[in-house]
């Protein structure tokens, strides 16, 4: 059944004329062409794709002439497809460099809302007069699709500080955009059933609950300081201070950070930084923090990342950071593990043990067709290497196989590719998987080999204990409900599998890690 959405249809009409007008502006301002150029569309979608936006030309919005086509018409179109922009802009090999480049000024280059606007919302969120608080307050240094930031400086102490602050009524925006992609989405389902595995509406769903959290800023003055805390002890990376009594819902205030912006090569040059070794220190940094903390930060390009003197990385903007459970992480580094080591039939054993892959799949088949897609990446540098196709056939195989989309790891594949972008931008011959290897087998290592055998073992030990004493007397109830002619209640059952799934815990705890054929 298709996951249609009432409330999608009530709102129908405005969603429709949403859509309507997306296409109509990307015609009234050139960047369908360009669009469909960068992807390389094939004629048949040229033609309809003009058909649709060609008859409603005349209600598309011009944006701002001055700037190219796509980001035109993107800043036009608001936040939602602004934030689409940043991505795509940290991926030259799918979209072209030059596309690419013109796509930057989304990251923190768009126009900035009044000074006056800035120090009202202040002083209603904070009961403080900012000139009372700060001794300086500079014009807007970078607005972005969401806030935009202030320099200032501290009467108090005189430290100079950043001080960002929501866009006055993003949420309404935010909230129309997310309404229209939900219609757009349910449409996909309603009429594409072959659609439904990769649950566009669940998608989504995600993109929603994470676009939320970046829209309350105290959420984000939470995750810095909880990054900052796993990465404390992390060379070469740091995190601006924070200032939580400045801080609140529309306001965050952190200490400044000096530094060459990460998308600026020239300038990075200039200052004497090694850009090859900073491309690999970016991937290593994004592993390290997904697979060993499982907290990582989900909005990494360029815009969001600068470089001390002392050729530090500093990242900026905690707005959006990932969250993967342990056996994810353990499920997602076999995965890279067996495409570093070539060995394709294990990489589809895991896809099958973890649920990935439906068991009446051929697990040999699987596995070749991950090794043509794995095949031609190594010994390649990114210049000779599509990753518009190489996505596009594992779409193909993903279809071929009833994948569905794993709505858990959305935000970890999403910014896997922004970092890799990153990355290239810096570096264009980086090979992943070679900055990649290091780091996954200290994570393997580490995380499932004998110490963390032993690990999981007092973790299923201490939660036994808690349960120790009712044990004998849960089991027997078990039993005897079992012996019984009639149906036991669902929830009993489910409690009383969880207690057997306690008890034998240790045993699984083992056989975890012998199923976990590295070495």
């Amino acid at each position: 059944m298709s996951s249609f959405r009432l409330e999608n249809l009530v709102r129908g009409p405005h969603n429709i004329w949403r859509l309507i007008r997306t296409g109509a502006t990307f015609e009234r301002t050139g960047a369908m062409v360009a669009v469909l150029d960068a992807f390389e569309a094939p004629r048949p979608l040229r033609i309809v794709a003009r058909i649709l936006g060609a008859p409603f030309f005349w209600l598309g919005l011009k944006g701002n002439p001055s700037v190219p086509p796509v980001p035109r018409a993107l800043t036009a179109l608001g936040p939602a497809y602004i934030k689409f922009g940043q991505i795509l802009s940290t991926r030259p090999d799918v979209v072209g460099s030059e596309l690419a480049g013109q796509m930057r000024v989304l990251q923190d280059k768009l126009p900035p809302f009044p000074i006056k606007t800035t120090k009202k919302i202040f002083r209603q969120e904070l009961g403080l007069d900012p000139d009372e608080v700060f001794s300086e307050f500079s014009d807007a240094v970078a607005a972005a699709s969401i806030a935009q930031v202030h320099k200032a400086r501290l009467i108090e102490t005189g430290d100079v500080v950043a001080v960002k602050i929501l866009r006055p009524k993003i949420e309404r925006a935010f909230q129309k955009d997310i309404d229209a992609f939900y219609f757009a989405a349910s449409m996909i389902e309603l009429f594409s059933p072959g659609a439904r595995r990769l649950r566009p509406t669940d998608v989504i769903e995600h993109f929603e609950g994470v676009v939320h959290g970046e829209l309350d800023l105290r959420l984000e003055t939470s995750a810095a300081s909880e990054f900052a805390a796993n990465t404390k002890d992390d060379k070469g990376f740091s995190l601006p201070s924070l200032k939580w009594s400045l801080s609140s819902r529309r306001v965050m205030t952190m200490g400044w950070a000096e530094g060459v912006p990460m998308g600026d090569n020239d300038a990075l040059d200039l200052a004497g930084h090694d850009r090859a070794k900073l491309g690999e220190r970016v991937l290593e940094l994004f592993l390290l923090h997904a697979l060993r903390d499982g907290y990582f930060h989900a909005d990494m390009h360029q815009g969001n990342l600068k470089v001390a003197a002392n050729g530090d990385i500093i990242a900026l903007d905690f707005g959006i950071m990932g969250h993967i459970d342990e056996y994810t992480r353990r499920v997602y580094a076999e995965i890279l593990f067996g495409f570093i080591r070539k060995d394709y039939h294990r990489v589809a054993e895991v896809h099958f043990e973890a649920g990935y892959v439906s068991a009446d799949q051929d697990v040999d088949e699987f596995a070749r067709a991950l090794r043509a897609v794995g095949e031609p990446i190594f010994g390649m540098d990114a210049t000779q290497i599509s990753m518009g196709r190489l996505l596009n056939y594992l779409f193909e195989v993903t279809e071929r196989f009833g994948m569905e989309t794993r709505t858990e790891l959305i935000l970890l594949q999403r910014t896997m590719v922004v970092v890799e972008g990153v990355a290239r931008s810096l570096n264009p011959k980086i090979n992943i998987w070679e900055v990649a290897q290091p780091v996954v087998e200290s994570y393997i290592r580490k995380s499932i080999g004998p110490k963390a055998l032993f690990r999981d073992l007092a973790k299923a030990a201490s939660v036994l204990a808690r349960f120790g004493p009712r044990l004998p007397g849960l089991i027997e109830a078990l039993l005897i409900d079992q012996s019984k002619p009639v149906a036991v209640p669902a929830g009993r059952l489910k409690f009383s599998f969880i207690m057997l799934l306690l008890i034998a815990s240790a045993a699984g705890a083992c056989a975890t890690y012998f199923s976990m054929r590295f070495f």
